[in-house]
């Protein structure tokens, strides 16, 4: 069964009586091509977790990849189709439930003991940035995070300082992996075809964050903060959510070598753990 097959997609839709829910994000990858580089950049070693397996497509590649596949679906309705899809597929286990309340760390201590896996997924845009978040910020055991996004939204994550998509998200991605865009995927590559073209990203999971900050709630406040007013000076956006006046906040950051005029989209991620630490002094 060629799952990659727009005639296959529509036969099992015919067969289980299924429609796509546009607000799920169902758009489904009919590129063999695209699979390969996802399991490649994946760099499966053993147990993989996927999110929203839709038909199966990537789940079958990965399985003939990884000891284990477990895969978390939200659909309901995707569970019959599933295991017709992925009934030669002995080493996958479907989960439906939503990634987002799903207690992850009970998951992998359940199916993967004592092993670090590999994470791929098909995310629609709203939710991206939540479920990235939530696997990064509860300190898995997770060697890479390889999802397929909205090509607008892969470049903000892997966006440099100072170009128009740097933004708070970018700094969180770039905290706790090393991202890299792995290809550009066409829209046309998918059934139904998306309204824009997406992309492959790889982000590499790095053994501690990239900086060492005195107080990590001090320092995603930061940048939250830099980022709230695009237009307006690092010194406003500050005094708008520290409770420091501007004189207080202008010694603060030049202590951190920081000119108070900049704007927050200008700081790299180190200079702002040097201003959440000197930030994080005065609130102690």
């Amino acid at each position: 069964m060629d799952l990659t097959s727009p005639k296959t997609i529509k036969n099992i839709q015919t067969q289980f009586g299924f429609t796509f829910k546009k607000g799920l994000g169902q758009n489904f990858l009919t590129s063999p091509a695209v699979l390969e580089d996802i399991v490649d950049a994946a760099e499966i070693d053993g147990g993989v977790i996927e999110v929203g397996p839709g038909f199966g497509v990537l789940t079958k590649e990965l399985s003939a990849a990884a000891d284990k596949v477990v895969s978390i679906e939200i659909d309901d309705r995707l569970l019959e189709v599933l295991e017709y899809t992925l009934a030669e597929c002995d080493n996958v286990k479907i989960i439906n439930g939503d990634i987002l309340k799903l207690d992850l760390h009970k998951l992998f201590a359940e199916e993967f003991p004592n092993q670090t896996v590999s994470v791929a997924a098909n995310l629609p845009y709203y939710i991206t940035t939540p479920i990235i978040t939530k696997l990064l910020e509860e300190r898995l055991p997770i060697r890479n995070i390889v999802v397929m996004v909205q090509k607008e939204v892969a470049q903000r994550l892997q966006a440099k300082p100072a170009s128009k998509d740097y933004g708070a998200v970018t700094l969180m991605c770039r905290y706790y992996t090393e991202p890299e865009i792995v290809t550009i995927v066409p829209a046309g590559l998918f059934v139904p075809p998306p309204k824009v073209d997406s992309a492959v990203l790889k982000l590499k999971v790095l053994d501690k964050p990239r900086v060492d900050v005195k107080n990590e709630k001090i320092f995603f406040r930061t940048i939250k903060a830099a980022f709230s007013q695009r237009r307006k000076t690092l010194l406003n956006c500050l005094s708008s959510n520290f409770s420091f006046s501007k004189d207080e906040l202008t010694e603060i950051m030049e202590s951190a070598g920081i000119e108070p005029s900049r704007r927050g989209e200008t700081l790299d991620i180190n200079e702002f753990a040097k201003l959440s630490d000197k930030l994080w002094e005065r609130t102690k």
